[in-house]
């Protein structure tokens, strides 16, 4: 008897040794890693094969006619795009789960961008600013970089000949972790993720194209794509264009909400309500559903009848539109 239960044993410890050798493998660097386990980017919802812990960089990037097309943003989990002066509108594109070479061009900073930088816990990217606008982002706490600091120095940021000052200033993201170490700033941090979900049971109406009026001079437009079941992005009429891949920026949320817009300055700088919430649609699947949105934890969500309303896995764009004009039409 004394033999047989040795014999089971050790039968047992063979079995369970077997199992957890198929269940695990070794990475590049000699870790193992157990198959089957999952590890998802907190702004897009997709599954990485590593932990997630690296910094979301946020940019301000121009989107001034001569700066288009940009540079990295066909890479950006979510973008932010607001007016900033005039009918002109700028991108705070935010960046983790992919990082391109370059991005931008890169201009000056706000205090609404920088507050929407704040509530990922970004390094908020920019360069240059007004004194007092400087002087805010200082003071707030935020990690940044100021461009105008690194001015054409071939490690952080460089000039194009190809565009005229304002438009030709590029963030090199090669210099970004250097930078990070140089001032003392966490390369790593836990982000808590965006809320997903692979479908919603919200009803909503059919949306194919759906264009966006800040301006007469500031018309955008989303289309449809039943094939990729994305989103397509046009701007003034054209489609926008990540230069440095040729692909047209495609996306799986369209994020449109209302707020209110107060020109502050004649420079005809502006301060946006991002706290007071309001109407807007959530765009997925060729469909537009009418949402609330409310200011959670510094983040701009969707909610419908007091509850979160979840995003489609992938990338999000979020435009937030005054509530004059801020024309919306859906076809």
């Amino acid at each position: 008897m004394k033999k047989s239960g040795i014999l089971f044993l050790s039968i047992l410890i063979v079995l369970l040794t077997a199992c957890n050798k198929q269940g695990e493998s070794k990475t590049d660097d000699g870790r193992e890693e157990v198959s089957g386990s999952e590890y998802v980017y907190p702004l897009t919802g997709e599954s990485s094969k590593e932990p997630v812990d690296q910094r979301v960089i946020a940019v301000m990037v121009n989107n001034h006619t001569n700066a288009r097309p940009q540079s990295g943003l066909s890479q950006a989990d979510v973008v932010y795009e607001v007016l900033a002066e005039g009918q002109i509108t700028r991108f705070l594109a935010l960046f983790q789960s992919s990082l391109p070479e370059t991005i931008g061009p890169v201009r000056s900073a706000r205090p609404y961008y920088m507050d929407i930088a704040k509530g990922f816990d970004a390094l908020y990217t920019y360069h240059g600013a007004a004194g007092f606008i400087n002087q805010q982002v200082r003071e707030s706490g935020i990690d940044y970089v100021d461009g105008a600091k690194y001015d054409n120095d071939g490690m952080l940021f460089k000039r194009t000949t190809d565009r005229k000052a304002p438009h030709n200033s590029y963030l090199l993201v090669n210099g970004i972790d250097p930078l990070i170490q140089s001032k003392g700033y966490q390369m790593e941090k836990n982000i808590e993720p965006l809320p997903f979900s692979e479908e919603t049971d919200i009803k909503g109406k059919a949306a194919e194209k759906v264009t966006i009026t800040y301006g007469k001079n500031e018309i955008v437009q989303y289309e449809f794509d039943s094939d990729r079941k994305q989103y397509l992005r046009f701007s003034d009429g054209e489609p926008s264009i990540d230069q440095e891949t040729n692909q047209q920026i495609s996306l799986d949320n369209v994020l449109i909400v209302h707020a209110s817009h107060d020109v502050i300055d004649e420079e005809g700088r502006r301060d946006i309500d991002l706290s007071s919430g309001g109407e807007g649609y959530l765009l997925q699947n060729g469909r537009q559903f009418d949402v609330e949105w409310k200011n959670t934890k510094g983040r701009i969500l969707p909610y419908r009848d007091g509850k979160p309303v979840s995003f489609s896995k992938g990338q999000t764009w979020v435009n937030i539109i005054p509530d004059d004009p801020g024309i919306v039409t859906t076809e």
